[in-house]
Protein backbone atom coordinates (compact mmCIF):
# COMPACT_ATOMS: atom_id res chain seq x y z
CA UNK A 1 0.00 0.00 0.00
CA UNK A 2 1.60 3.14 -1.19
CA UNK A 3 1.89 6.43 1.24
CA UNK A 4 -1.49 8.35 1.55
CA UNK A 5 -2.50 11.96 3.29
CA UNK A 6 -5.31 12.08 5.02
CA UNK A 7 -7.72 15.09 6.01
CA UNK A 8 -8.29 16.21 9.60
CA UNK A 9 -10.76 18.17 11.48
CA UNK A 10 -9.58 17.82 14.70
CA UNK A 11 -7.64 16.33 17.88
CA UNK A 12 -8.65 15.79 21.29
CA UNK A 13 -6.10 15.22 23.95
CA UNK A 14 -6.73 12.98 27.09
CA UNK A 15 -9.97 11.91 25.87
CA UNK A 16 -11.66 9.69 28.67
CA UNK A 17 -14.95 9.10 26.88
CA UNK A 18 -14.00 7.43 23.69
CA UNK A 19 -12.72 3.89 24.66
CA UNK A 20 -10.50 2.48 27.56
CA UNK A 21 -7.63 4.45 29.40
CA UNK A 22 -6.59 7.50 28.51
CA UNK A 23 -6.80 8.53 24.69
CA UNK A 24 -5.59 10.95 22.04
CA UNK A 25 -8.72 11.05 19.47
CA UNK A 26 -8.09 12.21 15.75
CA UNK A 27 -11.52 13.49 14.31
CA UNK A 28 -11.02 12.28 10.50
CA UNK A 29 -12.86 14.32 8.13
CA UNK A 30 -15.40 12.88 5.62
CA UNK A 31 -18.82 11.28 6.31
CA UNK A 32 -21.18 9.33 3.94
CA UNK A 33 -24.23 9.67 6.47
CA UNK A 34 -26.58 12.64 7.37
CA UNK A 35 -27.82 11.74 10.74
CA UNK A 36 -30.77 13.76 11.84
CA UNK A 37 -29.22 14.84 15.14
CA UNK A 38 -24.97 14.78 14.30
CA UNK A 39 -23.10 17.66 16.23
CA UNK A 40 -20.54 17.84 13.59
CA UNK A 41 -21.73 18.73 10.67
CA UNK A 42 -18.81 20.11 9.64
CA UNK A 43 -17.02 17.22 9.45
CA UNK A 44 -19.18 16.19 6.72
CA UNK A 45 -17.48 17.51 3.86
CA UNK A 46 -14.37 15.52 2.91
CA UNK A 47 -12.91 18.59 1.23
CA UNK A 48 -13.07 20.45 4.36
CA UNK A 49 -10.45 20.16 6.83
CA UNK A 50 -6.57 20.15 6.60
CA UNK A 51 -4.19 17.97 4.88
CA UNK A 52 -2.05 15.54 7.23
CA UNK A 53 0.45 12.83 6.95
CA UNK A 54 0.79 9.82 9.04
CA UNK A 55 3.55 10.73 10.78
CA UNK A 56 2.01 14.21 12.43
CA UNK A 57 -0.67 11.72 13.65
CA UNK A 58 2.38 9.36 15.01
CA UNK A 59 4.27 12.60 16.52
CA UNK A 60 0.91 13.96 18.24
CA UNK A 61 0.07 10.00 20.04
CA UNK A 62 3.53 10.18 20.90
CA UNK A 63 2.94 12.56 23.57
CA UNK A 64 0.42 11.03 25.38
CA UNK A 65 2.32 7.78 25.29
CA UNK A 66 3.28 8.04 29.50
CA UNK A 67 -0.33 8.46 30.07
CA UNK A 68 -1.74 5.65 28.23
CA UNK A 69 -0.69 2.59 30.63
CA UNK A 70 -2.35 -0.89 29.39
CA UNK A 71 -5.56 0.28 28.29
CA UNK A 72 -5.04 3.28 26.83
CA UNK A 73 -4.11 4.55 23.45
CA UNK A 74 -5.59 6.35 19.63
CA UNK A 75 -8.94 6.08 19.13
CA UNK A 76 -9.88 7.26 15.51
CA UNK A 77 -13.68 9.08 15.14
CA UNK A 78 -14.68 11.22 12.85
CA UNK A 79 -17.18 11.93 10.54
CA UNK A 80 -16.40 8.38 9.76
CA UNK A 81 -13.05 7.09 9.85
CA UNK A 82 -13.70 3.86 7.52
CA UNK A 83 -14.54 6.75 4.92
CA UNK A 84 -10.55 7.46 5.10
CA UNK A 85 -9.73 3.91 5.11
CA UNK A 86 -6.51 3.76 3.63
CA UNK A 87 -5.40 6.32 5.53
CA UNK A 88 -6.26 4.57 8.33
CA UNK A 89 -4.73 1.49 8.06
CA UNK A 90 -1.70 3.27 6.98
CA UNK A 91 -1.76 5.51 10.22
CA UNK A 92 -2.98 2.61 12.61
CA UNK A 93 -0.38 -0.19 11.27
CA UNK A 94 2.36 2.93 12.06
CA UNK A 95 1.02 3.61 15.89
CA UNK A 96 1.31 -0.23 16.14
CA UNK A 97 5.01 -0.69 15.36
CA UNK A 98 5.64 1.85 18.20
CA UNK A 99 3.21 0.47 20.41
CA UNK A 100 0.36 2.56 20.97
CA UNK A 101 -3.01 0.61 20.15
CA UNK A 102 -5.59 2.08 18.25
CA UNK A 103 -9.82 1.86 18.31
CA UNK A 104 -12.07 2.48 15.53
CA UNK A 105 -15.09 4.87 16.14
CA UNK A 106 -17.93 3.84 13.96
CA UNK A 107 -21.50 4.32 12.89
CA UNK A 108 -21.21 1.24 9.81
CA UNK A 109 -22.43 3.60 7.57
CA UNK A 110 -19.56 3.04 5.11
CA UNK A 111 -17.60 0.23 3.67
CA UNK A 112 -15.03 -0.92 0.94
CA UNK A 113 -11.55 -2.30 0.51
CA UNK A 114 -9.65 -1.37 3.19
CA UNK A 115 -12.92 -1.65 5.75
CA UNK A 116 -11.48 -5.20 6.62
CA UNK A 117 -7.66 -4.80 7.02
CA UNK A 118 -8.74 -1.68 9.30
CA UNK A 119 -11.22 -4.15 11.40
CA UNK A 120 -8.22 -6.67 11.90
CA UNK A 121 -5.57 -3.49 12.63
CA UNK A 122 -8.06 -2.06 15.44
CA UNK A 123 -7.66 -3.42 19.13
CA UNK A 124 -11.23 -2.59 19.99
CA UNK A 125 -14.23 -0.94 17.94
CA UNK A 126 -16.56 1.67 19.00
CA UNK A 127 -20.17 0.98 17.45
CA UNK A 128 -22.87 3.88 17.14
CA UNK A 129 -25.96 1.86 16.33
CA UNK A 130 -28.27 4.66 14.96
CA UNK A 131 -30.92 2.05 15.20
CA UNK A 132 -32.48 -1.25 15.11
CA UNK A 133 -34.68 -0.57 12.84
CA UNK A 134 -33.65 -0.69 9.51
CA UNK A 135 -36.16 1.98 7.57
CA UNK A 136 -35.54 3.92 10.93
CA UNK A 137 -31.97 3.42 10.56
CA UNK A 138 -32.42 4.53 7.13
CA UNK A 139 -34.63 7.96 8.19
CA UNK A 140 -31.77 9.13 10.58
CA UNK A 141 -28.69 8.29 8.46
CA UNK A 142 -29.62 8.51 5.16
CA UNK A 143 -28.03 5.23 4.39
CA UNK A 144 -29.07 1.56 4.63
CA UNK A 145 -28.71 -0.71 7.70
CA UNK A 146 -27.20 -3.47 5.50
CA UNK A 147 -23.47 -2.04 5.92
CA UNK A 148 -23.85 -2.03 9.30
CA UNK A 149 -24.95 -5.73 9.37
CA UNK A 150 -21.39 -6.40 7.21
CA UNK A 151 -18.86 -4.94 9.25
CA UNK A 152 -20.72 -6.74 12.76
CA UNK A 153 -20.00 -9.93 10.33
CA UNK A 154 -16.51 -8.51 9.96
CA UNK A 155 -15.49 -7.44 13.73
CA UNK A 156 -17.27 -11.45 14.56
CA UNK A 157 -14.69 -12.36 12.16
CA UNK A 158 -11.85 -10.82 13.91
CA UNK A 159 -12.99 -11.16 16.96
CA UNK A 160 -12.47 -7.89 18.12
CA UNK A 161 -14.50 -6.35 21.31
CA UNK A 162 -17.16 -4.01 20.82
CA UNK A 163 -18.42 -0.62 22.88
CA UNK A 164 -21.80 -0.42 21.35
CA UNK A 165 -23.33 2.98 22.05
CA UNK A 166 -26.62 4.30 20.95
CA UNK A 167 -27.96 8.29 21.00
CA UNK A 168 -31.32 8.25 22.40
CA UNK A 169 -33.65 10.67 20.91
CA UNK A 170 -36.70 12.11 22.56
CA UNK A 171 -39.86 10.88 20.19
CA UNK A 172 -37.31 8.79 17.75
CA UNK A 173 -36.10 6.00 20.07
CA UNK A 174 -36.81 6.43 23.78
CA UNK A 175 -39.53 4.02 24.36
CA UNK A 176 -38.98 0.36 26.41
CA UNK A 177 -39.63 -1.36 22.90
CA UNK A 178 -37.00 0.54 21.71
CA UNK A 179 -34.47 -1.20 23.96
CA UNK A 180 -35.79 -4.32 23.79
CA UNK A 181 -35.06 -4.16 20.50
CA UNK A 182 -31.91 -2.77 21.13
CA UNK A 183 -31.29 -5.94 23.09
CA UNK A 184 -32.63 -8.37 20.14
CA UNK A 185 -30.10 -6.40 17.89
CA UNK A 186 -26.77 -6.34 19.38
CA UNK A 187 -27.36 -10.32 20.06
CA UNK A 188 -25.68 -10.10 16.20
CA UNK A 189 -22.52 -8.94 17.69
CA UNK A 190 -19.87 -11.93 19.23
CA UNK A 191 -18.32 -10.00 21.77
CA UNK A 192 -19.45 -7.22 23.70
CA UNK A 193 -17.30 -5.43 26.43
CA UNK A 194 -20.02 -2.32 27.20
CA UNK A 195 -23.24 -0.83 26.12
CA UNK A 196 -23.88 2.79 26.13
CA UNK A 197 -26.77 5.31 25.99
CA UNK A 198 -25.81 9.04 25.63
CA UNK A 199 -28.85 11.30 25.63
CA UNK A 200 -29.29 13.58 22.90
CA UNK A 201 -28.57 17.30 23.31
CA UNK A 202 -29.27 20.49 20.99
CA UNK A 203 -25.28 21.73 21.57
CA UNK A 204 -24.25 21.28 17.86
CA UNK A 205 -27.52 23.40 15.76
CA UNK A 206 -25.15 26.85 15.84
CA UNK A 207 -22.81 24.97 13.63
CA UNK A 208 -25.55 24.17 11.12
CA UNK A 209 -26.99 27.89 11.09
CA UNK A 210 -23.18 28.86 10.21
CA UNK A 211 -23.06 25.89 7.60
CA UNK A 212 -26.54 27.25 6.15
CA UNK A 213 -28.06 23.50 6.80
CA UNK A 214 -31.52 22.76 8.07
CA UNK A 215 -31.20 21.43 11.60
CA UNK A 216 -34.29 18.92 11.27
CA UNK A 217 -34.60 18.63 15.40
CA UNK A 218 -34.69 21.64 16.02
CA UNK A 219 -37.93 21.27 18.46
CA UNK A 220 -37.00 18.30 20.15
CA UNK A 221 -35.25 18.97 23.67
CA UNK A 222 -32.85 17.39 24.88
CA UNK A 223 -32.90 13.96 26.57
CA UNK A 224 -34.47 13.65 30.33
CA UNK A 225 -31.66 12.45 32.40
CA UNK A 226 -33.76 10.85 34.52
CA UNK A 227 -35.58 8.75 31.61
CA UNK A 228 -32.50 7.82 30.31
CA UNK A 229 -31.02 6.36 33.55
CA UNK A 230 -34.27 4.37 33.39
CA UNK A 231 -33.91 2.78 30.05
CA UNK A 232 -29.91 2.59 30.24
CA UNK A 233 -31.02 0.44 33.87
CA UNK A 234 -32.89 -2.34 30.62
CA UNK A 235 -30.10 -3.12 28.37
CA UNK A 236 -28.68 -6.44 28.29
CA UNK A 237 -25.63 -7.87 27.29
CA UNK A 238 -26.24 -11.39 26.62
CA UNK A 239 -24.37 -13.37 28.86
CA UNK A 240 -22.90 -15.63 25.99
CA UNK A 241 -21.60 -12.12 25.04
CA UNK A 242 -19.90 -10.61 27.87
CA UNK A 243 -16.18 -11.69 29.45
Amino acid sequence: MTSVRGKLHSFETFGAVDGPGIRTVVFLQGCPARCSYCHNPDTWDIHGGSEIETKQIVDRAKRGMSYYGEEGGVTFSGGEPLFQGEFLVQTMRALKKIGIRSIIDTSGTYMDEFTEPAVEECEMVLLDVKHSDPEKFRNITGRKQETLLKLIELINKHEKPVWVRQVIVPGINDTEKNIEDLNEFIRKINRIDKVELLGYHSLGTEKYEKLGIKYKLKDIKPMDSRVLNQLSSMVKIPQSNSL
